[in-house]
């Protein structure tokens, strides 16, 4: 009966390196795994690289398309333009090289207006927001200090 004690007694043995079959198993284990990674590392890859060729390429037609539209609009301003133009000499308010100068005005002061809410937005292009994410308080400290 003590005999059978102690054998319930005694810890189970883990497998260990002892086994030449055991450590072949593991090393064709992990080998198998690494070819597993290697794979899914390169699928994710090659999927990332199509992915950023089709956004490339979508990117060239959306600016393509974007010039387009930029010419039509361009001449449909124009058309508007001299059409207001046309209008103004036609009812005698003011001569043609006037009217022409008041278009052109008027013109240059849409586009500064324009150039303005580029400029104010152009300051959320830098990324203020997460550069200050990334900036530990003691470089902040110091940053305000120089300002």
């Amino acid at each position: 009966m003590k005999h059978d004690a102690l054998k319930h007694e005694t810890p189970v043995q883990t497998e260990t390196c002892g086994d030449p079959g055991s450590c072949a198993g593991m090393l064709e284990d992990a080998q198998s795994l690494w070819c597993e990674l290697r794979g899914l590392t390169h699928d994710r890859f090659r999927l990332a690289t199509l992915e950023t060729h089709r956004a490339g390429k979508s990117l060239v037609d959306m600016i393509v398309a974007g010039v387009m539209v930029g010419v039509l609009l361009i001449g449909a301003w124009l058309g508007l333009m001299a059409a207001a133009v046309l209008k103004l000499v036609e009812h005698g308010i003011v001569a043609a090289s006037s009217a022409i100068l008041l278009a052109v005005a008027s013109n240059l002061l849409i586009a500064l207006i324009f150039f303005g809410v580029i400029r104010r937005k152009s300051r959320y292009l830098q990324f203020p927001a997460t550069l200050r994410s990334f900036q530990t308080p003691s470089t902040e400290r110091r940053d305000r200090e120089k300002s």
